[in-house]
């Protein structure tokens, strides 16, 4: 049977790299940074990580986490409810959900299984999910899960939201489920008009605060911070591996009775090993580190601010942003793989983004600013982008 399917699976991928949108891994050979060296020794300027803070790399969680490996080990070699929480583990839950101001806290391996580990232990065949249609694939699997009956409004809609929230009225509870900023766009969920359409119909919320924690709101607090209600969105979730240091690992927050049932049933925290140590001590840290200082959230803001006016001003069709996402928009996917690659050549590191990442007609290259970004590096970038875009005729 094998022979058929190798055959199969042949023509599937000769199709899509004949179609321009196979896609290639680059290989880094240095830490994780604004500058970074990839496997042909070119050094290069990064613009696709999601290190919004800079903290990849960071000596202070760089020795948080050595002192755990000296401590408690390595590996935990076992789930949660075996025997594979430790000290450092709760410590670390307690401190995210201080951050975030709401009651208890629950770690996953991933904020992928954060989001596909929610869903399907607190809501049944009765209720209802209304999920924003831009939500990550994260969200979108975990909802699969469930048997609750699903809705759908369109992106940051509210009129449309509305409209799913009177529908779903005879379902027993309801769930409106956002991503806090749309990692493909940069735009920033309004969060507090959904908030005022739950309270109107009596819904909960969720948010992925994945790229916005650390990011959004003056703190760094994620969006309940910038609409001002932090401590009463019922279920956020977030990840350690953005902002938050970059390494792994993922988390919900929220009511504790909430947080008590997913330690009971959620598939992927029950059958999953715990993170090592060593990240959570890193993860402690970084908490710490960004409850002294806005410095790095101040320096992120500014950095972005610049980078998008900038490339409006040199031509660019770039979606407007409220986080550190800078989509610049080419629509055509060859395209954008086309201008990924020459912008290599210029020594920036980006990606293009096309179908099915992002929609048909809508591809983009997705420019990530960091607060490791000085000024230099970003004018640089403005200034490849500049010329490889009029070298493709994306500028005129």
């Amino acid at each position: 049977m094998y022979n058929q399917y190798q055959e199969f699976l042949q023509k599937e991928l000769t199709a899509i790299q004949e179609a321009g949108l196979f896609k290639n891994e680059r290989i880094i050979v240095s830490p994780q940074g604004a500058e970074i060296t990839i496997s042909t020794g070119q050094k290069v300027l990064n613009f696709c990580a999601n290190n919004y803070l800079g903290l990849s790399n960071n000596p202070k969680l760089k020795e948080a986490a050595k002192h755990a490996l000296d401590t408690h080990g390595y590996g935990m070699s076992s789930v949660r409810f075996i025997c594979g929480t430790t000290d450092i583990h709760k410590l670390l839950e307690k401190k995210i959900a201080e951050f975030f101001g709401t009651e208890d806290t629950i770690l996953y391996a991933a904020a992928f299984d954060a989001n596909g580990g929610v869903f399907e232990p607190l809501l049944g065949e009765e209720d209802a999910i209304i999920s924003d249609a831009l939500n990550h694939a994260s969200i979108i699997d975990g909802v699969r899960l469930c048997k609750a009956q699903r809705y759908r409004y369109a992106n940051a809609d509210m009129n449309d939201l509305e409209e799913q929230l009177k529908a779903a009225q005879s379902n027993r509870f309801r769930l409106i489920v956002t991503d806090g900023v749309f990692s493909m766009d940069g735009n920033v969920a309004p969060l507090n008009k959904i908030y005022e359409l739950a309270n109107k119909y009596n819904a909960m919320i969720m948010v992925d605060e994945s790229h916005s924690a650390g990011v959004v709101g003056h703190t760094g607090r994620g969006v309940t911070e910038l609409y001002d209600i932090k401590g009463k969105v019922e279920i956020i979730t977030g990840t350690l591996g953005k902002a938050f240091g970059g390494a792994i690992g993922g988390f919900t927050t929220g009511k504790k009775e909430i947080i008590d049932m997913l330690r009971q049933r959620s598939r992927p925290y029950l059958f999953s090993n715990s993170i090592p140590p060593l990240v959570a001590a890193a993860g402690i840290k970084m908490v710490e580190m960004m409850s002294e200082t806005n410095e790095l959230q101040d320096k992120l803001h500014e950095n972005t601010a610049y980078f998008s006016q900038k490339m409006i001003e040199a031509g660019f069709d770039c979606k407007p942003t409220q986080s550190a996402i800078v989509a610049v928009m080419l629509y055509d996917a060859k395209l954008s793989q086309q201008m990924a690659a020459k912008l290599l050549d210029e020594g920036i590191y980006v990606i293009g983004f096309y179908y099915p990442v992002v929609p048909k007609d809508q591809a983009r290259i997705r420019v990530q600013v960091s607060a490791a970004h000085e000024r230099e590096h970003l004018d640089k970038a403005i200034a490849a982008f500049t010329k490889v875009g009029k070298e493709l005729g994306v500028l005129k």
